[in-house]
């Protein structure tokens, strides 16, 4: 039997509750809705599987020695940064997405190449399926 998933504002507009008809009990899911950037649905999901994909592969090669890691990156000074806001780099803008972030800024380019030099280290040899928030405590 398919599931049957409906969506309903919680906020007016900017979160909704995904309810999941599904035999045995429902699931309620909660989902973030950024209106000024539609796509933020596919990168969340697609963020998700990359989780899940890392942790599966890890467990599966973990018996030949293989660690598989990923590194998950706060919005950074790139130049992604317009779309992924969803609206123009000014200091207004750029003010309200770094309130959200404790340790005050985007990441950089050298953060995220410090976090993949940490994990490639010897001394990193027993983490495997961690995704690696570097993330100025983002998601604290």
């Amino acid at each position: 039997m398919p599931t049957i998933v409906t969506w309903k504002s919680v906020d007016g507009g900017r979160t909704f509750e995904a309810i999941r008809g599904a035999p045995g009990g429902d699931d309620y899911q909660r989902a973030w809705f950024n209106p000024a950037n539609p796509d933020i649905i596919a990168l969340t999901s697609d963020q998700g599987a990359v989780i899940t994909l890392t942790k599966s592969m890890a467990a599966e090669l973990a018996p030949k020695s293989i660690r598989v890691n990923a590194i998950n990156p706060v919005m950074g000074e790139t130049g992604m940064l317009e779309r992924f806001m969803g609206s123009a780099d000014t200091p207004e803008n750029r003010a309200k997405f770094l309130a959200g972030i404790p340790l005050g800024r985007l990441s950089r380019p050298h953060d995220i190449a410090n976090a993949a030099m940490f994990l490639a280290d010897p001394a990193s040899s027993f983490i495997t399926g961690v995704a690696l928030e570097v993330d100025g405590g983002r998601c604290i």
